[in-house]
């Protein structure tokens, strides 16, 4: 009888909460429909474009000053919103992965060097007949455009600009007896001398005149580009690279006489753009750009232009920003974007923020810019050199390029003749090109 009593409340409970579980549910599908139902008229009614930025920029502080921008823009265009994304190591892979998926971000903010490459597979848009068509056009520096042309066309646009120069410490010139900074390239191994010095007589200087980037990578065969530019060198000939020019070879003789002269010490491998032994005063000269840390230091620093060999150049640091293939409408909300970030506006805020130079010369001009200057005199340095910089090919083919040339800047580093560097590398690259035209 009790089993049976029990029996019968255990089904009466299992009665009750089946039909509280069924009410509930019916419940939640009755909600489901209508918040779908709402959904459905959200997006219908949702005209906002919403875009994907991929953008590497370092260091986060510069990262801050830009994702502020693009949260200005967004305030200020109720039908497109762009979502800034940082991509960290290994960027070029992921970005090469997400072009062949076909999930690339509507646009990107890389390096004006991988142009070829982004062509050849496609994924970017050309922009002069839109650029043409902007009035903005006329306020951007002339000779920006041409590093970031390619086969006629125009690829992207500037982010920033900025170049090259020398940074040195005063003080440690001063105690050198050094009274004018080097203009050529003869006085600067002079200098580069003077301030190299060892105080306990071990034949290990304590300071050094100068530090050089050891390695193979980009920052080398950057900070080593305004010295083949101030020969007149060249390293591209008709779309073809060509190492073995005279300017090339005396370029790289020459770090390598400064080497020799034990005058420059050599960075930590990959490691040349670190500043911490300009900083800590073991090394008294810096190949940099006013991007670097030590323009937020409290060390004494001044800087001065590339030294000339037959005569003044530097080469540019750009920082670019291309529009990807997607779809014409998002293609066009991009277009927004991108005319945004050439604007006074954005130049003015971005380049005080972070160091770079403004490619808008409006923003240069004003009285913002100009406080800011005043603040930091170096600046000026910078921009009376962009009248005589170059810039590194975007040919197709330029990582591959860079690649063994950075190996021969690195084998002269170490000690083989600059020739021998030059021609080994140019035979790998004269293999590549001609398995290229075989195809």
């Amino acid at each position: 009888m009790k089993a049976t009593l029990f029996q019968s409340q255990i089904q009466s409970f299992f009665r009750q909460l089946t039909n509280s579980v069924l009410r509930l549910s019916l419940i939640v599908i009755i909600l489901s429909i209508f918040l779908y139902g709402c959904q459905g008229t959200i997006q219908k009614n949702d005209k906002v474009i919403h875009l994907s930025l991929w953008q590497s920029i370092n260091p986060p502080a510069n990262r801050d000053v830009f994702n502020k921008l693009v949260n200005k823009f967004n305030q200020t265009h109720t039908d497109i919103q762009v979502e800034s994304i940082f991509i960290g190591q290994p960027q070029l892979p992921k970005i090469l992965t997400a072009v062949v998926g076909n999930t690339s971000p509507d646009i990107l903010s890389f390096d004006p060097q991988l142009t070829g490459q982004f062509m050849e597979l496609g994924a970017i848009q050309p922009l002069e007949e839109w650029l043409d068509k902007l009035p903005l056009k006329s306020e951007i520096s002339p000779n920006l455009w041409e590093e970031l042309k390619l086969d006629g066309h125009l690829w992207s646009i500037p982010l920033y600009t900025s170049n090259l120069g020398i940074f040195y410490r005063p003080k440690l010139f001063q105690a050198a007896g050094i009274t004018q900074i080097p203009k050529t390239w003869e006085e600067l191994r002079e200098v580069a001398k003077k301030l190299t010095i060892d105080r306990n007589g071990d034949n290990r200087p304590e300071q050094y005149g100068m530090l050089l980037p050891l390695g193979k990578e980009e920052w080398t065969v950057f900070s080593w580009f305004p010295f083949l530019l101030t020969t007149g060198g060249e390293i591209v000939t008709n779309n073809r690279p060509n190492l073995m020019n005279a300017g090339a070879i005396a370029a790289l003789q020459f770090w390598q006489d400064i080497l020799k002269d034990g005058s420059a010490t050599l960075s930590s491998p990959e490691r040349g753009y670190e500043e911490d032994a300009f900083i800590a005063g073991r090394v008294a000269m810096q190949i940099t750009g006013p991007w670097t840390y030590i323009m937020k230091s409290n060390v004494d620093f001044e800087v001065f232009p590339i030294p000339a060999s037959v005569k003044p150049a530097t080469v540019t640091a750009t920082g670019n920003i291309y529009l990807m293939k997607t779809t014409p409408e998002r293609e066009q909300a991009a277009l927004k974007f991108l005319e945004y970030v050439l604007s006074e506006e954005f130049q003015t805020e971005w380049s005080m923020g972070t160091g770079f130079l403004p490619v808008n010369i409006k923003s240069v001009q004003s009285q913002a810019y100009q406080e800011f200057l005043q603040q930091k005199p170096v600046m000026k340095v910078f921009i009376d050199q962009m009248s005589v910089s170059g810039s590194r090919p975007i040919i197709p083919g330029y990582s591959r390029l860079s690649d063994s040339l950075g190996r021969a800047i690195e084998a002269t580093m170490l000690g083989a003749p600059p020739e021998k560097a030059l021609k080994q590398a140019q035979a790998n690259l004269d293999s590549i090109w001609d398995s290229q035209q075989s195809r």
